[in-house]
C-alpha cells in the first residue's frame, strides 16, 4: 500500500495548523475590523524598532522563518502576519482591495503601540507595502520588498514590456475566472502550490534542505477552508478593478513620489519579476537600492537566507543610523 501523502489530508485543514513551533511566539491581533494571526517577539521592549513581515501570493507567516529569529535576536519587535484571508487570521469576503489592505497593515501598526515601522515585503505582500507606505506615509519609516515592483512601475512593464507580459500575465489571467482556480489551487492536495514554487524559484533551491518541508506545509496551507478563494480575491481585484473608478482611483494614489528608504531585493534567476520591472520603480521612489540575489529566483528569501536576511539587517541598521 503505498503511504499517504501528507500534502493530500484526509480532511481539510484546520486553521491552526499552521501555528508552527519554534523561537517565535504567536498571537492574535485585531485590526480594521478583523483578527490576524502574527508571528513573533511580542515579548521585546515596546521601544524596539518595529520590522512587519508580509508573505506572498498562496503563502502564510511561514514564509519568514529564516527572518524572524535573526531580527528578533539583532533587537527588533518582529512581526510575520498571516495576511486577511491567508493562515489562521480571518476570511472575510471582502475587503482584497489596495484600500483596505493597507488599511490592515497601518491598523496592525496601531495596535502594537509602535509609533511606525519598517515594513519588509515578498510579492503581493510587497505590494501592500508599497500601498500602505504611500497612503499611511505617518506610519512607514522605511520598506523592504523582494520581487515586488511599485505597482504603477509593474502596470507599465505588463502594458508595454512584452518580455514581462509574457512571464506575468497567463498566471494573472488565469486567477481571473470563478471557482475553477480555486478548484485548481487544491486539487490533489495543493499540487498547483507545489507546481508554482518549482517553476518560479532557481533550480538549486530543489536541494535545498527544507524544500520538501516548504513544498508539504505551503500545499497544506492553501486547503485550509476559504483561503484558496481569498489568495484569489487579491488577483482578481488587481485586474478588475483596472476597469472601474475605485481602481483608477488607486492608480492615481499610488503615483506619488516615496521619500523613505527603499530596498529592492531580487533573485538573479526570478523569470517571473524581471529587473528592468524593478529598476523602473526608482521613479515612485527615488532612494530605492536594488541588491541581486546571486543563484536564486523569484523566493530569495527562502532560497538564499542567509544573504537576505544580512541584507535586509544591513538596511535597518543604515536606516537607524541616519535618524
Amino acid at each position: 500500500m503505498p503511504t499517504p501523502d501528507p500534502a493530500v489530508p484526509t480532511s481539510p485543514p484546520d486553521p491552526s495548523t499552521v501555528r508552527y513551533d519554534g523561537p517565535w511566539e504567536h498571537r492574535d491581533i485585531h485590526a480594521n475590523g478583523i483578527r490576524f494571526h502574527t508571528v513573533g517577539n511580542p515579548s521585546a521592549g515596546a521601544d524596539a524598532p518595529l520590522v512587519v513581515l508580509l508573505h506572498g501570493f498562496a503563502d502564510f507567516w511561514w514564509s519568514w522563518r529564516h527572518q524572524i529569529p535573526a531580527l528578533a535576536e539583532a533587537g527588533y519587535r518582529v512581526l510575520a502576519v498571516d495576511l486577511r484571508g491567508y493562515g489562521d487570521s480571518d476570511k472575510p469576503p471582502r475587503g482584497y482591495d489596495g484600500w483596505t489592505l493597507a488599511g490592515d497593515i497601518a491598523g496592525l501598526i496601531r495596535a502594537t503601540g509602535s509609533p511606525d515601522a519598517t515594513l519588509v515585503g515578498h510579492s503581493d505582500g510587497g505590494l501592500v507595502c508599497w500601498a500602505t507606505a504611500i497612503l499611511h506615509p505617518q506610519l512607514v519609516r522605511a520598506t523592504a520588498v523582494i520581487g515586488s515592483p511599485h505597482p504603477a512601475a509593474l502596470r507599465h512593464a505588463v502594458l508595454h514590456d512584452r518580455h514581462q507580459r509574457a512571464a506575468l500575465l497567463p498566471s494573472f489571467l488565469s486567477c481571473q475566472p470563478p471557482w475553477l482556480p480555486e478548484r485548481r489551487l487544491t486539487a490533489d492536495g495543493g499540487i498547483d502550490v507545489e507546481r508554482i514554487i518549482r517553476a518560479r524559484s532557481g533550480p538549486g533551491f530543489a536541494s535545498a534542505p527544507d524544500f520538501h518541508e516548504v513544498l508539504t506545509r505551503m500545499r497544506s496551507a492553501i486547503q485550509i477552508p476559504g483561503t484558496a478563494h481569498c489568495t484569489l480575491e487579491y488577483q482578481r481585484w488587481a485586474f478588475r478593478s483596472q476597469f472601474r473608478p475605485d481602481g483608477r482611483r488607486f492608480m492615481t494614489a499610488m503615483d506619488e513620489r516615496l521619500d523613505i528608504p527603499v530596498l529592492h531585493l531580487r533573485g538573479e534567476l526570478d523569470r517571473y519579476v524581471h529587473e528592468a520591472t524593478i529598476r523602473a520603480s526608482a521613479r515612485w521612489a527615488p532612494a530605492q537600492q536594488v541588491r541581486t540575489v546571486a543563484a536564486a529566483g523569484h523566493y530569495a528569501h527562502w532560497e538564499a537566507p542567509e544573504r537576505v536576511t544580512s541584507t535586509l539587517l544591513d538596511f535597518l541598521s543604515a536606516d537607524a543610523g541616519a535618524r
